[in-house]
C-alpha cells in the first residue's frame, strides 16, 4: 500500500480526495495538511510515498525547493487551476513528478497518481511540447552558460550577476537565442536546455556558487518512461502515451 499525502486547506478537497481513494486498490490517503508551515513535520513523520500539493499562491519557487530538502523518497505532484510555465520548468527542474490540473476528471486523477507512484513522470501536452519538438544547435559556451543558469530557475538579474554581465547583456542574449533555437518564450528556451545541455555543464565559478545557493539543481534520475496527458475535445480522459525515448 503506497501512502498519499494531501497538502490543501479545503477540508472538503480533502474529503473529496479520501473517498475516492478509499476505491483505488493500492493507494491510500493518510493525512491531509492544511497548513504548509505544518508540512515538514507531517512529512517526517508519515513518510509518505506520494506528496500531492495544491497549488496555491502561498507555493512559491522557494516553498517546493524546501519541500525538496525535506523528502527523501517522496515523489511530489502539483494539483494545480493553473500554472505559469516559468514555476512549472522550475518545478520539474527540482525533481516534481507530475503537474496534474484540478478540473480534469477523477480517472485522471487516479492514472497520474498511479504512475508517479509507479516512478514515472506525468505532465500535460502543453508543457512538453517544445521538449518534442526542439532540435539541437550549436550554442557559443557564453550562451551555454546563459541557458544552463535559466534550465536552473535562475531571473535575468541573477544570471546577470552569476556571469559578471549587465542585465541588458542578458536581454539581448535571450533575444538572439530566441531567434536561433526559434524558441517563443524563456519556457521554451528552458526546456530547451534541460534537454540539450549535460547535466553538470560547467559554468562559471561565480555562477556555480549562485545555482548552489539556490539549491536548484535537478535531482531526479530518468524515469522508465515519460507520460504525457492529451485530452481529445470530448470529456472522456485519453489514455497517456509513453515517450521513452525523451531524453534531457
Amino acid at each position: 500500500m503506497s501512502n498519499v499525502l494531501l497538502c490543501a486547506d479545503e477540508p472538503i478537497l480533502a474529503e473529496g480526495l479520501r473517498r475516492i481513494l478509499e476505491n483505488v486498490p493500492g493507494l491510500d490517503l493518510v493525512a491531509c495538511c492544511p497548513r504548509l508551515e505544518d508540512l515538514r513535520g507531517q512529512i517526517e513523520a508519515l513518510q509518505p510515498d506520494i506528496l500531492l500539493v495544491d497549488l496555491t499562491a502561498d507555493v512559491t519557487f522557494a516553498v517546493l525547493s524546501g519541500l525538496r530538502e525535506a523528502v527523501s523518497t517522496s515523489r511530489i505532484v502539483l494539483w494545480v487551476h493553473a500554472i505559469s510555465t516559468e514555476l512549472a520548468l522550475q518545478s520539474m527542474s527540482l525533481g516534481v513528478r507530475g503537474i496534474l490540473r484540478r478540473t480534469l476528471p477523477v480517472e485522471t486523477l487516479v492514472r497520474c497518481l498511479m504512475r508517479v507512484n509507479e516512478g514515472e513522470l506525468w505532465f500535460e501536452k502543453a508543457l512538453t511540447d517544445s521538449i518534442m519538438t526542439a532540435r539541437s544547435y550549436s550554442l557559443t559556451r557564453r550562451e551555454g552558460q546563459l541557458v544552463a543558469l535559466l534550465s536552473q530557475g535562475l531571473k535575468n538579474k541573477e544570471i546577470a550577476t552569476a556571469l559578471n554581465i549587465s542585465e541588458g547583456t542578458v536581454k539581448v542574449y535571450m533575444s538572439r537565442l530566441f531567434q536561433k533555437l526559434g524558441v517563443k518564450d524563456r519556457f521554451e528556451l528552458a526546456l530547451y536546455g534541460l534537454r540539450n545541455l549535460a547535466p553538470g555543464s560547467r559554468v562559471t565559478e561565480a555562477a556555480s556558487v549562485s545555482a548552489a545557493k539556490r539549491q536548484t539543481a535537478p535531482l531526479w534520475q530518468p524515469p522508465r518512461s515519460f507520460f504525457v496527458e492529451r485530452m481529445p475535445a470530448a470529456s472522456q480522459p485519453a489514455a497517456a502515451r509513453p515517450l521513452s525515448q525523451l531524453k534531457f
